[in-house]
């Protein structure tokens, strides 16, 4: 796993580098190394979420497509993630998927960790937290260059923190 994880991270960076930098005017901090892990009780993670956060985010449920405002969330800024606060997606690495769910084409280094997934009949790659291990969405292999990548992922398990404007 751990190969697939630097490969991954050495993709991530390489496109984009390749695309220019695209993600820098909105960036999401790098993370030099995995983060250190946060081990809450089941108790602790159902005060902390929302009974839809903790479905999703404890249980590997999914929300209903076309459910999350952040769909259409166009401005400016960064995707954390709700259950421990680690940054994980740039608003620039965001595209419409026309799934119904935030879709992002690359992820922030080390925020995430993959893992095979042969629920509901076939086999997917699960896209988990890096620090709590709690469960984000999917990535799929039909997304747009440079990576090719669709980061499909509940909006229930995303926060929205617009980027500061800067005054001249």
């Amino acid at each position: 796993m751990t190969q697939i994880c630097d490969r991954r991270s050495f993709l991530t960076t390489s496109a984009l580098t390749f695309a220019g930098g695209v993600a820098a005017a909105y960036p999401v901090p790098a993370l030099a190394v995995r983060p250190q892990p946060l081990r809450l009780s089941d108790a602790e993670w159902r005060r902390r979420l929302s009974p839809p956060a903790y479905a999703v985010l404890r249980q590997r449920r999914t929300e209903r497509p076309f459910s999350s405002p952040l769909d259409h969330e166009h401005r400016p800024g960064a995707f954390t993630y709700t259950g421990c606060s680690l940054p994980l997606f740039s608003s620039r690495a965001k595209f419409d998927s026309r799934t119904g769910w935030p879709s992002f084409w690359t992820q922030a280094p080390n925020a995430t960790a993959e893992h095979r997934d042969a629920t509901l009949g076939m086999i997917r790659t699960e896209v988990r937290c890096a620090r709590c291990n709690g469960h984000l969405g999917h990535v799929f292999n039909d997304g747009p260059k440079p990576t090719g990548l669709r980061y499909c992922i509940n909006g229930v398990a995303l926060r929205f923190a617009p980027a500061q404007r800067t005054s001249s």
